[in-house]
């Protein structure tokens, strides 16, 4: 299951995975209760591809560490066997962050097995999730943004393209996936505003002004239209960002775009959500209010827009500490 491709940029492009395929003749209870919760995500708790899939990746670690047991039945796994699979993890060097995951993808799927019948025991119930230390994001300075987006672009399709997406991100504070998901239809450029497509397929309205705006309309200008004359077969995608064969630009390329630029100006692995966690860090910085940077995020919950109220002030404090005499 899974799997993936190569695209244009040279990317990889993961296969569908948010509706698992029927299970092969001959699976496991485990293997056969995985594809069914698969299917739950995706379908009735309508999470996005990108989700479904890490909730993949974890499960088939999961039930690969129990199948290694012999454990092919969901009632046959004890909380030992849960409580070695994390002790396994940490071992093989996983960050906290990761066995989290794990361990909260497991819980899912079990509570989910008893829920549908298909289990009676749910060995994960009592086991806590692991405390994880806060994590501030990465975010660049201004100075480094400037440098990053006002450094000379090859004057080619593809570098308009690289130029805008990079404007977008920042500018826009977008997901990679929401980037790689813009069409047509979700450009109100006259209005200053894109549509945008988010976490649970829910819709929101985002700014676009200043070197954004123009770099996009720069792009679409002439540009696109040339990354799109070469597609071939059904034609050119209707996503903005298009890879050298008209296609849909893929994340990993969105990935490879910004490392090979943010290297070129001294920022070593730069990320596409270090962008967004720029923009929302200066545009706190700047005066913005918080619930008007928690809808621009797409954010569900507040409280995860209030980590960058924490970068401010760990900023403040740095600057406290430079600046004042007795500090």
């Amino acid at each position: 299951m899974g799997g993936s491709r190569r695209d244009a940029d040279g990317g990889a492009v993961p296969v569908r995975a948010d509706i698992p395929a029927a299970p092969l003749i001959g699976a496991t209870e485990l293997e056969r209760g995985r594809d069914e919760y698969l299917a739950h995500l995706s379908l009735e708790r309508n999470l996005s591809v990108n989700t479904v899939a890490g909730y993949r990746r974890d499960l088939d670690a999961y039930i690969a560490f129990l199948l290694e047991r012999g454990i092919e039945r969901p009632d046959e796994v004890s909380r030992r066997d849960v409580e070695d699979f994390v002790a396994a993890k940490r071992a093989a060097g996983y960050a906290d962050t990761s066995v989290s995951r794990a361990l909260s993808a497991a819980k899912g799927w079990h509570r989910f097995l008893v829920r549908e019948g298909m289990a009676k025991a749910h060995p994960t119930a009592s086991i806590k999730l692991p405390k994880t230390a806060d994590h501030l994001p990465d975010y660049l300075t201004v100075d480094q943004v400037t440098a990053l987006l006002d450094q000379p672009f090859p004057d080619t399709p593809a570098g308009a393209r690289d130029r805008a997406a990079l404007e977008v991100l920042y500018g826009c504070g977008l997901r990679v996936s929401e980037l790689c998901g813009l069409t047509e239809r979700d450009l109100y450029l006259d209005d200053e505003f894109l549509r945008v497509l988010g976490k649970g397929s829910k819709e929101r309205l985002v700014p676009i002004m200043g070197s954004a705006l123009a770099a996009l309309e720069a792009y679409l200008a002439g540009p696109r239209a040339e990354l799109a004359a070469h597609a071939r077969r059904g034609g050119p995608a209707d996503a903005i960002f298009l890879n050298a064969r008209g296609q849909r630009l893929s994340r990993q390329s969105v990935h490879a775009i910004c490392e090979r630029y943010g290297r070129l100006v001294g920022i070593e692995r730069l990320h596409p959500h270090t962008l967004r966690h720029s923009f929302a860090t200066h545009m706190l910085a700047g005066g913005a209010d918080l619930r008007v940077l928690q809808e621009i995020l797409g954010h569900a919950d507040i409280s995860t827009t209030q980590i960058y109220t924490h970068v401010d002030r760990t900023q403040v404090m740095e600057e406290y500490l430079a600046a004042h005499p007795r500090a």
